[in-house]
């Protein structure tokens, strides 16, 4: 009966997340776009990864060559390789609705008019940081990415089961190590905390990466150790426990699941035993094997 009805559910997940994904790139197209030309331009700052590494480009060509290039042409050229490593190697779907960011980007930036909101260049820096952030979280929720350090980041990710996000500001200090270099301190320093900014949203608001450990006291313990497992691919432990109030043996079932499946777990232990207890404490560190949905 389980197995049918979570079949039916992925079915219905599927087509709805299908259009839902699709949704929430363009969405985090166009805001990367706007956020782009409105803050990212007026505080002259680079926003990280290969959209940071575009504009530092652009202003060395413009600097020292007197040559304007167009804003999507770089920014697509050098997603072109990330865009074939991750289609072979992460997800094709992952990459295709990556693509649908990467596209709108590439030709969006090139479009909008310039657009000064404020000219607090230290503003610019906490509330551009706070949008990208949340645009690069848009993405992905939908499975995607924005496209170049993203990829990287979420190759890492899957390959070793850890939110490494936080390093991707390593590659960030290199571009802005250079760009204060060639261009001035003061803005490569603004640059920092917008990015900082950015890191921190993701970082919040995405939680694939996170994880929870389970302690389950229930009379049902095997329906609720196949529901963990046939919904998330996960396994779980037994404990054989002895409840001190009822004077009556008990059984802990224990597991851990990914952050982003907790609530749907937590809803499925109740309809199989809604007098269970629940423990939900946060994992720190985990070693060993722990499955992750693919990228597809």
């Amino acid at each position: 009966m389980l197995r049918k009805k979570l079949a039916s559910r992925e079915v219905l997940q599927f087509k709805r997340s299908d259009i839902w994904r699709i949704i929430l790139c363009i969405c985090a197209g166009i805001l990367m776009s706007v956020n782009l030309r409105t803050f990212v331009y007026t505080g002259d700052l680079l926003p990280g990864g290969f959209a940071g590494l575009t504009l530092l480009l652009q202003a060395i060509f413009h600097k020292f060559l007197g040559i304007t290039v167009p804003y999507g042409v770089i920014y697509f050229l050098m997603n072109s390789v990330p865009i074939v490593i991750a289609f072979k190697f992460i997800g094709k779907k992952f990459t295709l609705y990556s693509c649908i960011t990467i596209l709108l980007v590439t030709f969006l930036t090139d479009i909008i008019p310039v657009y000064a909101i404020t000219y607090d260049v230290l503003l610019i820096s906490i509330f551009g940081g706070l949008i990208n952030g949340f645009a690069i979280t848009l993405c992905l929720k939908a499975d995607a990415t924005t496209g170049g350090t993203d990829f990287i980041a979420i190759a890492i990710s899957e390959r070793f089961g850890i939110d490494s996000f936080n390093y991707i500001l390593f590659f960030n200090a290199i571009i802005l190590t250079i760009d204060g270099y060639i261009f001035g301190w003061d803005k490569a320093l603004y640059s920092i905390i917008f990015q900082f900014s950015s890191t921190q949203v993701i970082h919040i608001l995405y939680k694939r990466y996170k994880k929870n450990t389970l302690l389950i006291v229930t009379q049902k313990p095997k329906e609720i150790a196949d529901m963990i497992y046939e919904l998330t691919g996960h396994g779980a432990t037994d404990i054989e426990a002895y409840g001190s109030y009822q004077n009556a043996d008990r059984t802990i079932v224990y597991s851990v699941v990914s952050s982003d499946e907790l609530r749907t777990v937590v809803s499925e232990i109740l309809d199989i035993d809604p007098d269970a207890f629940l423990n939900v404490i946060k994992t720190e560190q985990l070693s060993g094997k722990f499955h992750l949905h693919p990228n597809d």
